[in-house]
Order: structure tokens, then sequence, then C-alpha cells
């Protein structure tokens, strides 16, 4: 009989020794090889569960053999595992967790799809669907091209997506396409790759030049190339405007940015011309400025750099007008002319919707900014903002999306699960569950995948990215007492600071709410949506809504007016 025995926990005694009819012999005399080629068959979960027994098996489950054995088990093509401190176990974790999830608004099927997964792909970085297919980026740079077909299922054709792939190209850094949220418009692919260039021509020696390739979605054929002086080097690659002056703009390895104007129209002909590429006002007029990452739509373009600062470009007036609520400011002879957001903190990430934007500090916290007609700013009301507006009742998400009129968070409601919530417009099923919209952000019906990290949306369907890199963590930070707008600071000898005079007042603002509705079903939606808005636990907020629910369902939708003011 084998029996662990851990020096920090102690022997365990056996059945048998406990009877005197054996002693039991410790796995820790076995060779450490052999221990670690036997776990190495586990599961990936059950490596993990065995793991967290006690601290041998922790040694033993964490070593980089086991982890060496276990990722060339998931991923026997991998040449290279990576780098990082943990090149092994990064790999393989990456190779578990990797999966495109998909779920479409429309039809009778309302659950998560799970996409065709490469084998070659070394985890997944990025995604982006367009009209026909999807594309994935992994960490290695090899770009997939995951195309819809029909599928012959239990002998009926049917329409299924992306369940076949292809590899596009290698060599890739990042990849962009048409920005507006309507996929139809994305009719070609900007991959921004890294080739080899000779030097001179005639000879065998080369060097690394960026370029960038563009390619048909619909078949993934390659109609232009641009290539760039091997001095500069690019990281990312976004664009702006229209189909005929599409501007290319390329964030460089320093934090400038530089920017090209192509004709989409004369793409596909063939023939060769040259394009300018010329340094961004941004970079311009503002060099002390290292842009981290930006992002953009058909009409404006956003920074953030490396110390969280933000700045905007805004190209046409009425979404100037629908951002900021006035045009003082706007000039139209000079749209690349950044202005600076003014913030409270640093921010970490952003996302930009038509005409209304998110943005994530370093605390955590959500601010919302823009045109608030359908809600999807997700601050409870339909009231347009000029300025950056925090939602109080959300806090440190992990990802966050804006579309063409709502807006989607992705959040860690435990430890071992994850919820998706969204306000704004519901109609089309762009909101499961709330078919009404809901102008704070609510619980979608949405089974999220445990390692869940980048979402979005287009007008037939909703795309769940998961993939858990072990070197990558929002870095978020615990706000101090002194900036916690609202909650005045603890002194000696009280207990938790609280708002008692804030609190009845927005109990009572909410009791009007509520009383203002005629029936009792539209009592029962404004209390779902006020569950929303209260600074809950997610635990709490789930338990109200089921509550509510299982209340609508015993009532039989019953449209009862309810009791008068003096009642409430």
């Amino acid at each position: 009989m084998v029996k662990r025995s851990c020096p920090s926990c102690g022997p365990e005694l056996g059945v048998e020794e406990k009877k005197g009819k054996g002693n039991p012999i410790s796995i820790q005399l076995f060779p450490p090889e052999l221990v670690e080629h036997i776990i190495s068959f586990l599961p990936v979960r059950d490596l993990v569960a065995l793991g967290q027994t006690c601290r041998y098996f922790h040694e033993v489950c964490d070593a980089e053999g086991v982890w060496r054995r276990i990722c060339r088990r998931l991923s026997p093509r991998l040449r290279d595992q990576g780098s990082g401190v943990r090149p092994w176990k990064r790999a393989a974790i990456l190779n578990y967790t990797k999966g495109l999830y998909f779920q479409a608004f429309g039809g009778r099927r309302r659950c998560l799809s799970k996409s065709v997964a490469p084998l070659l792909a070394h985890g997944y970085r990025r995604f982006l669907p367009t009209k026909d297919h999807v594309f994935i980026l992994d960490y290695v740079g090899t770009l997939f091209f995951l195309k819809n077909a029909l599928v012959s299922t239990l002998g009926q054709m049917q329409w299924k997506r992306a369940c076949r792939y292809v590899v596009l190209c290698r060599g890739a850094k990042d990849f962009a396409s048409d920005p507006r949220c309507d996929t139809v418009y994305r009719k070609y692919l900007y991959v921004l790759a890294t080739r080899e260039q000779q030097e001179v021509v005639g000879t065998t020696s080369s060097r690394a030049c960026d370029c960038v390739e563009v390619y048909l979605q619909s078949s993934g054929q390659r109609v232009f190339k641009m290539t760039f002086h091997h001095s500069m080097t690019f990281k990312q690659i976004v664009l702006v405007g229209q189909e005929t002056q599409r501007a290319l703009l390329l964030l460089t390895e320093e934090g400038k940015i530089y920017s090209l104007v192509v004709n989409e129209t004369q793409l596909d002909q063939p023939r060769s011309y040259t394009v300018q590429l010329a340094l961004r006002k941004v970079s311009h007029y503002l060099p002390h400025l290292r842009v981290a990452c930006m992002t953009s739509n058909q009409s404006s373009t956003l920074y953030v750099t490396d110390q969280g600062e933000v700045y905007f470009e805004v190209h046409t007036p009425g979404v100037y007008r629908d951002l900021f609520g006035t045009l003082q400011a706007f000039d139209p002879l000079d749209q690349q002319m950044p202005l600076a957001l003014s913030l409270p903190a640093k921010i970490l990430f952003c996302a930009l919707g038509y005409n209304h934007l998110g943005l994530v500090d370093e605390f955590g916290r959500i601010f919302m900014q823009g045109n608030n007609r359908y809600g999807q700013l997700g601050t409870g009301d339909k009231m347009d903002r000029g300025e950056p507006t925090q939602v109080r009742y959300l806090q440190r998400p992990i990802t966050l999306w804006c579309g063409l009129n709502h807006s989607l968070v992705l959040s860690q409601s435990s430890e071992f699960s994850k919820e998706l919530l969204g306000c704004g417009c519901g109609a089309g099923g762009r909101l499961p569950g709330w078919p009404k919209g809901s102008a704070s952000f609510v619980k979608l019906q949405v089974k999220v995948p445990l390692c869940a990290c980048a979402l979005c949306a287009t007008r037939e369907c909703l795309y769940i990215l998961s993939s858990h890199d072990i070197e990558q963590h929002t870095p978020y930070r615990d706000l101090p007492a002194s900036r916690v707008v609202g909650i005045p600071e603890p002194s000696l000898g009280t207990g938790a600071p609280q708002d008692p005079r804030g609190t009845a007042q927005a109990c009572e603002e909410y009791l009007s709410q509520i009383h203002s509705c005629h029936t009792l079903q539209d009592r029962m939606e404004k209390m779902k949506e006020i569950v929303g808005w209260m600074p809950l636990m997610a635990a709490q907020k789930d338990f109200f809504w089921e509550a509510l629910d299982m209340l609508q369902k015993a009532e039989g939708g019953g449209g009862g007016v309810g009791p008068p003011a003096s009642e409430t």
C-alpha cells in the first residue's frame, strides 16, 4: 500500500496500519521523475486540484517538467513554448483554456456554442468577427481564418459559424478592419506583420521589416501590401474614416502615432502606388507623450498614454456633440487636434462605441461618457453625459465593450465564476433576458466560460473569447479612503463608514419610481432595475433577481394596479 506522507501535515495512517497488517510506504520515496511522469497524465483541472492538497503535491504539480509533458500532450505540434518565467506552464494553460464561444441573438437556440479550435494555435490573443467569418490571432503571431460553412448534421445541411479553419498568415503583430459595429462594412482585413526583406537586390542578406498586408475577408486573398523602412517598428494598427479616405493609424514601439491614407475602393485594382506616412498631430504637437494603446470608431480615436492620460480626436460635429454636449471647442478645420479628458486617476483600458465611451481606472472604477438615449451609459437614467461619469455599482471589470447603442461588461462574480452585464437597447436580443433594454447594467442570461477574457457583439451574434495568461493580471489598486466620493473617512471609535442621509434619499427616489409604474408587471421590472443600481454583492443581486422572477411567474404576469400612494 502506498500512502502520502507530507512533512508539513505529518504522516497519515493507512487502514492496514491501523489494523497492524502492514506499514505504509511514503510516496516521497519514489523518484521525483516517476512521480512527475505519473501526475502528468492527469487532466489539467485534476492536476490543479491535487496541487492544492498539501505542500508536497503543490511543489510536484507546479514543476516545469509536469507542465512540459502536459503542453506536449495538449499541443503536439507546438515547437516553441514561448517566453516568460514559467514558459511551459504558461503555454499549457494558454492551450488548455483557449476557446471562442458565440451565441446567436435570433432563432430558437439560446446557448453558447464553441467554434472549431485550430490545433496549431498557441492560445488566443485577439479575435475579430467580420461579415462572413472570424479571425483569431495567437501568441506566436499566427493569424487563423475561421470560416462559416454548410455542415451535414443527422442528414440535414446546417449553416454553422466558425466550423472550418485555415492559416491566413504568420508573423502577424496586430490586425484591424472597419471599426463600425455592423460587420457588413468589414470587407478588408488589415494585418500588421513582420517580413524578411532583401537588403540589396541580387544578394542573400535580408533583414526584418514591418509591413501592412490587406486581405479580402470573404476569401482570404491578399490584395495589397505596403512595406516600411526597417528602422520603423510598430505594435498596433487601427482604422478610422470612410472607405474612400481610410486612415491607418500605426503605433510604434516608442509610443508615437503615424498615419497614412488609402482608398479602399481601389485596393482590388492591380496597380502600384506610393502612400505617404506622416506623424499624427497627437505625437507632433505633444512629443513628450508616449501612447500605450489606442482605439477608434468611424469618426473618432482615443489614445491612452503610459501615464494613464486620455486624449481624443473627434472628426464629425454630430459625434462631438453627443460626446461632449456642445460644439464650443470643435474646429472643423483642425479635426486631428487631440483633446485631453479630465480624469481623477490613471486609466488602464477603455472602450469606444459610436457616440459613447467607457473608461476603467487603476482603482477599477468605470466611467462612462456620451450619448445616453437608450441608457447605454448604465447610469440608471437616459440623460447624456458630457464628461466622464462614474458607474458606482460596478467595479473591477475584466473587460468593457461599447457598441452602437448598448454596452457590455465582463465581471468576476466569484472566485470560480464570471458574469456578463449589459445596459442600453435590448432590441434584436442583444441583451439576452432583457428584451426591453435597461438603463443600468443588469446580469444577462449568458453562461460565461470560466476563463473568458474578451468579448464583442455584432448585429447577429455575441462572441466571447476564452484564454488565460498566467503572466497578465490587471493591476488594480485599492482606493484610498480619502478619495471615496460620498463616504466620509472613519474616525477613531467608529465603525464602518456610512452615509445614512444619501442612502435614505436614494431609497425614497426608488420608491417614487416604483409607485409611478401603473401595473404590477411594470413594478416588478422597475424593481429589477433598482436591484442592479444598488451597491449590493453579486450573490445578493442574483438572489433578488431570482426572487422577483419567481414572484412574476407566480402572479402569471398579471397587470393589476398596485396599492395607492399612502400604502406605498
